[in-house]
């Protein structure tokens, strides 16, 4: 298939950023609110919420090169929205990006490296 091997990297890499900044994120908001007392918004390091707002778009771009990613391998509805909704949840992109790497190899559309 044409441009799959782009196509999967960009996914692989928009998945791991994407994954890295909300795990990161995640861990800060356990320890800021567990620890630290963020409860009212002069607590909060601006980067905290600036790196939410990071996520956010980086999400889009994630959801992008997903639906990208699905519409060439001809994933199903269902496929395309568990992979695309893995962004949201803490270290669940970390898991989607292995099952489409394994899936991709196992139906021989990714060069074995």
């Amino acid at each position: 298939m044409k441009g799959l091997n782009g196509a999967f990297l960009r996914y692989r890499i928009m998945a791991w950023v994407t994954g890295v900044v909300l795990a990161a994120l995640t861990v800060w908001l356990v320890v800021g609110y567990g620890f630290l007392d963020y409860s009212n918004v002069e607590s909060k390091p601006a980067l905290y919420s600036i790196l939410w707002m990071l996520h956010g778009w980086l999400y889009v771009v994630y959801l992008i090169v997903g639906v990208d990613l699905a519409f060439r391998v001809r994933y199903s509805v269902v496929k395309t929205v568990l992979i695309l909704v893995a962004g949201t949840v803490p270290f669940a992109s970390f898991f989607a990006e292995a099952w489409v790497h394994r899936d991709l190899k196992s139906r021989d559309l990714l060069p074995s490296t």
